[in-house]
């Protein structure tokens, strides 16, 4: 269940905070005050986007499509990506110990962040659809939303089976 705080000067009503790491009310954790720490994240995510999309480079050049083609790299790219995702949030978000601080922005936010395309997804869903083959594009937007869905609930569901971790539960 979200945390609820009273947001200052919207009239007192009670808010979710989105974001669980970080607090808006600590001054340290406000970006504009962090100094020299940001550019450590900023340089994770950069070097971790950078390797994320030289992977998926790599597979699209291993496997790529011909004109006209079903995307299936791409859509394997994306689903792929996402069960990656759900094994990192479960490592970092629901075991004993703390991750380094730096783990989660240059894995989650820069190498798979970069590895996932689905800008990509929507440029090929467009395509196709220009092609006139409203059938392959539905397709393919069907497969990729419920296959990346499905894949990061089914990495999360095994990876806390693996741990012994009882869903949502830190250090259980």
């Amino acid at each position: 269940m979200s945390e609820l705080r009273p947001e200052p000067g919207a009239g007192g009503g009670d808010v979710p905070v989105v974001d669980p790491d970080v607090d808006l009310s600590d001054p340290a954790q406000r970006a504009e005050t962090a100094g020299h720490a940001k550019w450590k994240v900023l340089g994770a995510i950069a070097a971790g986007g950078a390797l994320g999309a030289l992977a998926r480079y790599a597979v699209m050049v291993i496997r790529p499509a011909a004109d006209g083609a079903f995307p299936w790299a791409v859509l394997g790219v994306n689903v792929t990506g996402c069960a990656l995702i759900g094994v990192l949030m479960v490592l970092v978000a629901e075991r004993d110990g703390k991750a380094h601080p730096l783990v989660r922005p240059f894995l989650g936010v820069g190498v798979l962040g970069g590895f996932t395309t689905f800008s990509t997804y929507a440029a090929d869903v467009a395509k196709l659809l220009d092609r006139q083959e409203a059938l392959t594009a539905m397709t393919y937007a069907a497969a990729t939303l419920v296959g990346s869905l499905g894949a990061v609930w089914a990495a999360v569901v095994a990876t806390r089976a693996l741990l012994g971790v009882r869903g949502g539960e830190r250090g259980a």
